[in-house]
Order: C-alpha cells, then sequence, then structure tokens
C-alpha cells in the first residue's frame, strides 16, 4: 500500500452495489445468502433471536430455490446483476476519463466493498465518491453501502474492532438522487420509449422493494422517497390517476412490511378489468433476480393464476447501461467531486 503522502490528485469513485451469488453452486448461493442475511441493516431481530432461525431454517432450505431462480435469469457472460453493474462502471469510467478511477463495489460479494477501496488506495488515492446505484435512501440498501465502505476505509479487522489503519481516505456519499429533476428526466424518457415499445397499458404498476414496517416507523425515508419518485414519474409522464398504482415487492418472514403488497395485487388485476398491465420498478438502477425473476416471470404467473392472459403482461426494463442514465450518473458524481 502506497504511504499516505504519495497521494495521487486523482479521484476514486465506488458504484455500490449490495451483491449476487459468482455462480449457481449451491454453496455459493448459501455463503450469498448467509452474508446478506446475517447483517443487521438487512434483518434487525435480535441476534441471539435470529441466528438459530437462519442457520436452522432458512440456510438449509432456502439455497435451493433461491439457486433455481437465478438459474432462470443467468446468462452465458453469469449474473445479470454483475454484468450489467460492470458495464455500468465502464461506461461512467469512459465518460469520466482519467481524472477519476471508478470501482464496482458489492456488499455482499465479488467484487467486494474492501477490493474496491484497496484498489484506490494503491493507486495512491485518497478522495473517494461513493455512489449508491439505488435512488431512494433505505436502511437496507443505501446505507449498507455506506457501512461497508467506511468499514474499510478505516481499516477495521472486525465489526466491533478498532480500525487498524493510521489514515483515511476523504469521502463524499451522494445524496439519494429519487427526486432530481434531471434523473427524473432521465427514467421518464427510458419509461416513455419502452412503453411506446408495445401495446399501450391500462394498468400500470411501480413495483418498489418491500421494507419491514418497523423499519419506516422508526424513521426510515425511504417509503416517502418511493411515494415522491411515483409522483414525479408519473407528473413528467402526464399519466392520469387512475392508470397507475404503487405496490412493494420481496417480503421475506413474518414481519408485517410496508403496503401495499405486489403479489396479492397481480392476481386481483384480471378481476379489475386489467388485460395488459405493466410493471416499472423505480427502485433499481440495474436488472436483477428482483426484476427478472420475481416481476418478469413470477409476477406474469400470478397474473395469469388471477385470470389474466400472459401475453398482455409486461415489465419496463431499468436503466442498466442507457446512455442517457451514464451520463446522468457521470454528471452526478462530478458535481459531487466539486472542489476535488
Amino acid at each position: 500500500m502506497k504511504a499516505y503522502g504519495n497521494a495521487s490528485p486523482r479521484i476514486g469513485v465506488i458504484l455500490g452495489q449490495v451483491g449476487t451469488p459468482q455462480n449457481l453452486e449451491r454453496a455459493e448461493v448459501r455463503r450469498y445468502l448467509k452474508e446478506f442475511l446475517s447483517d443487521e441493516r438487512i434483518i434487525d431481530l435480535p441476534r441471539w433471536r435470529w441466528m438459530p432461525i437462519l442457520h436452522g431454517a432458512v440456510l438449509p432450505t432456502r439455497p435451493k430455490m433461491v439457486g433455481h431462480h437465478f438459474g432462470e435469469i443467468w446468462t452465458d457472460e453469469g449474473s445479470p446483476l454483475l454484468v450489467i453493474s460492470e458495464a455500468q462502471r465502464a461506461g461512467i469510467q469512459e465518460r469520466l476519463g482519467d481524472r477519476f478511477q471508478v470501482e464496482l463495489g458489492m456488499a455482499y460479494s465479488e467484487p467486494s466493498m474492501g477490493g474496491a477501496v484497496a484498489r484506490l488506495e494503491e493507486a495512491g488515492i485518497r478522495r473517494i465518491v461513493v455512489l449508491p446505484l439505488f435512488p431512494q435512501y433505505s436502511n437496507s440498501t443505501t446505507a449498507s453501502v455506506y457501512d461497508e465502505v467506511m468499514f474499510h476505509a478505516l481499516g477495521r479487522g472486525t465489526r466491533r474492532g478498532l480500525p487498524v489503519k493510521k489514515y483515511a481516505p476523504s469521502l463524499r456519499f451522494i445524496h439519494p438522487y429519487f427526486d432530481d429533476p434531471e434523473y427524473i428526466a432521465v427514467l421518464a424518457a427510458s419509461v416513455a420509449r419502452q412503453l411506446a415499445e408495445g401495446p399501450a397499458p391500462d394498468r400500470i404498476i411501480l413495483s418498489y422493494h418491500g421494507l419491514p414496517k418497523n423499519f419506516v416507523d422508526e424513521g426510515d425515508p425511504y417509503q416517502v422517497h418511493c411515494e415522491e419518485t411515483t409522483r414525479l414519474l408519473a407528473e413528467a409522464l402526464d399519466w392520469p390517476a387512475g392508470l397507475f398504482e404503487m405496490a412493494y415487492q420481496s417480503r421475506f418472514g413474518r414481519t408485517e412490511w410496508i403496503k401495499p403488497y405486489l403479489q396479492p395485487r397481480l392476481g386481483e388485476l384480471h378481476a379489475d378489468g386489467v388485460e395488459r398491465p405493466v410493471i416499472i420498478s423505480p427502485g433499481f438502477t440495474t436488472d436483477c433476480l428482483e426484476t427478472l425473476h420475481e416481476l418478469g416471470i413470477e409476477g406474469r404467473e400470478l397474473f395469469e393464476v388471477g385470470g389474466g392472459d400472459g401475453a398482455g403482461y409486461r415489465t419496463v426494463a431499468c436503466l442498466n447501461d442507457e446512455p442517457a442514465w451514464l451520463d446522468y450518473a457521470a454528471a452526478l458524481i462530478e458535481r459531487n467531486a466539486g472542489g476535488w
């Protein structure tokens, strides 16, 4: 590692993601789930209560099912989340140029957050901008990225131990951009283009990743952020009130989560006269298991079980590596690096 005095004038960038299994082997899926579900940001039950459930009930059974779901969306290049995130990193690097070094960091898998921090430090970089790839703040996504970056930037060896490094880089975390007019314009243009590629929908559902209700009760602004993104997007696209609605997906366990729940709603659509539903995921910038499988595959099945024709069911892709999104992300990073 380079000495602190040999600092580079270049600026580091970390694009923060949650993570994904590296392959479809059951042991790897289990490893990923163990890392993910052991985080107190994700499951905030007391450890004495949660760990026996995790090791005794969840990890012996859930990896098989989750691995099967990943297998249905896996590509020749690997996990869609990892492939697309790397394309985002490369596109943002190209736009920012040599003054910046852009790394991808994942909280629960490779390429890890620790590896991202280490590569920037090895290059002598002492100023880092962190962009969580989640527009809305959430304790379980944005804050998990914050935790991992700080853990490795400060040089902690254990979660409760003292830092072992005698220096730490300067960090700037980009504020959630859920209501940034420029972001909303990019999102609206992408959604409008994709909607125009098929029959006009008779119902649009904006689906966001769910969150335990107690998180919101204790101060997490996620639900407010989601509602504001929905309002601004609908306003930008001039949607009438009866055309769209919100829902939350990906519930886990028996705890009450924020409502309305997506899965039961999908089964009700046909009875309400909906024949051409479109599902949009404004809480994700990168397609992943939740968008490709939960919405794209399971969502269609639930619509069909409720009596709908699956041929009329559509999902809108995330921003992924669309040029306009990468332009926006690069400009956002540059603004947040102002003065460096």
